[in-house]
């Protein structure tokens, strides 16, 4: 069947897409950038460009469809451009009329675990909308209530993941001891598939949670023992913490929560003794368990590109002519994909700083890199071609954009070794940082990797290790993000359920 879809591009939205893929439906997903954001997946996925917020956008965009699966909302408001009222209630009201208008048998609605009794402005709106879909959406409907969802880029435990690797001490709301139950969004987003395809439960709210309950503090420790990291916890008093996000978040600092879900750990996010998990109970799910869902995030953070990031964009080259190579451009080649490792300067640089991380380039692995004043940061093998590796940052890094890594032969004899990087600074913080040492540090480290490479040839460079830097600007940094763009898009539906439907 084919499945309208909102909200397909985000933590919870993309995992359901992924299993309606696996299980062989069409989704036509509505979005902003649907045409660009449809291209992560190999097939299946029809673009329908526009917003919740839009009329127009929205009229006729489940024309066709069986079944309307609506995740879109904001968990923090934005006004004037968005609001609790404009997106979570009225763009959930034009979901569920235009739902109605095109005889959609099944409408499922995922709100929040709590939202019936919680006294934020996010809850609110939630149960708000609920009303909504009790009133106006097609027979049969659903409300799916999950709790606090994790995964790759969530905004709770994903950004506590980044500041455990990067920073050496964390705030926490009060002692960190308030009660949760997260659940991974895999999941969540199978749960969510089988919703769409079923008749039964309807009309009803199902909640959905993780096996696991935990705290703030739990989580932190849970993730240091992954990351072999141990940030100081700071604690910071409940009101002093709702007064001071804002501020900090004008400044570039992020905090592990909003002040609205400082509201609703309060409020607390537990199923109550005896109450029943939608996620084995109703949809069959087997949980995954906290520790392993914290491993596999520890591993699978989304990739930063260069247009994520802030400031102009940099080419930094740094290569060599070797002369007399006793490697061939293929070894050569072949040392610097399994030994980069090794390549790496001691002290700038060390490769395969977490427990079980690779340490070898293969296509579709993350690195993780331990860098001075800087803690754990990762990259990723998004392509290998052509004696070529592109390797691209993730979360969490202090600069966003790709990193090249060539041998080519250049003349009869003559093998050139070369690092390419393509950067921006991944916010304002990281941009003064990466003026003064950063910057230092990174030249040094891509020098001494080119060095190296010339002495594990067994030949020489006459010239020694050469260096370009070039801001790019207009249409030079468009080509450059463009390209990054391309090679992770065609990385990803490598990878999409769709491109491999046996999976």
């Amino acid at each position: 069947m084919k499945v309208l879809v909102t909200g397909g591009t985000g933590v919870v939205g993309k995992a359901a897409v992924d299993h309606l893929l696996k299980a062989g439906h069409a989704v036509r997903l509505l979005s902003r950038h649907a045409d660009a954001d449809a291209r992560q997946w190999a097939s299946g996925v029809e673009p329908h460009t526009g917003s919740v917020s839009s009329d127009e956008a929205v009229a006729g965009a489940a024309e066709g469809c069986e079944a309307v699966l609506h995740v879109a909302g904001i968990v923090a408001e934005n006004p004037p451009e968005s609001t609790f009222q404009e997106v979570n209630v009225e763009g959930t009201r034009r979901l569920a009329r235009e739902a109605r208008r095109a005889g959609v048998r099944r409408f499922v609605y995922v709100s929040s675990y709590g939202a019936d009794v919680g006294e934020s402005d996010y809850h609110r709106s939630k149960f708000a909308a609920e009303e909504v879909v009790r009133a106006e959406a097609p027979p049969g409907w659903l409300v799916v209530r999950p709790g606090n969802v994790y995964g790759p880029g969530d905004e709770v435990i994903s950004l506590m993941l980044k500041m455990v690797r990067t920073i050496p001490a964390i705030p926490l709301v009060g002692m960190g001891g308030q009660p949760f139950q997260p659940v991974w969004m895999d999941d969540l987003g199978l749960a969510l598939a089988r919703a769409v395809e079923r008749t039964e439960p309807a009309e009803t709210v199902v909640n959905v949670m993780g096996p696991d309950v935990t705290t703030m503090r739990d989580v932190i420790e849970l993730l240091g023992k992954i990351t072999q990291r141990n940030p100081v916890l700071v604690p910071v008093p409940e009101f002093l913490a709702k007064m001071g996000t804002q501020a900090l978040e004008t400044v570039g600092i992020d905090f592990p929560v909003k002040e609205g879900q400082i509201t609703m750990l309060q409020e607390g996010n537990v199923l109550p003794d005896g109450a029943v998990n939608g996620l084995t109970e109703t949809f069959g799910v087997t949980p995954t368990p906290l520790g392993e869902g914290l491993g596999k995030l520890a591993d699978t953070l989304p990739e930063m590109l260069p247009s994520d990031g802030t400031g102009t964009l940099h080419r930094q080259r740094y290569w060599a002519d070797i002369h007399g190579s006793q490697l061939t451009k293929d070894e050569l080649f072949e040392v610097v994909r399994t030994e980069f490792y090794a390549l790496a300067p001691a002290g700038l640089l060390e490769v395969g700083a977490e427990p079980g991380s690779s340490t070898a380039m293969e296509e579709g692995e993350t690195l993780t890199l331990e860098i001075p004043l800087r803690g754990h940061i990762q990259v990723r093998c998004v392509d290998i071609s052509d004696h070529t590796i592109t390797m691209v940052t993730l979360e969490g890094h202090p600069l966003s954009g790709a990193i090249r890594f060539d041998v080519t032969e250049v003349s009869p004899g003559v093998l050139r070794f070369e690092v390419r990087s393509f950067t921006r600074s991944a916010h304002l913080i990281d941009r003064i940082g990466m003026r003064t040492f950063g910057k230092v540090a990174q030249r040094a480290t891509w020098r001494s990797v080119v060095s190296a490479g010339v002495e594990r040839s067994g030949g020489t460079a006459p010239e020694g290790v050469q260096e370009e830097e070039t801001a790019l600007q207009g249409k030079d940094a468009e080509d450059v993000e463009n390209w990054v763009e391309g090679v992770v898009m065609r990385y990803r539906r490598a990878r999409s359920p769709d491109a491999h439907p046996s999976a």
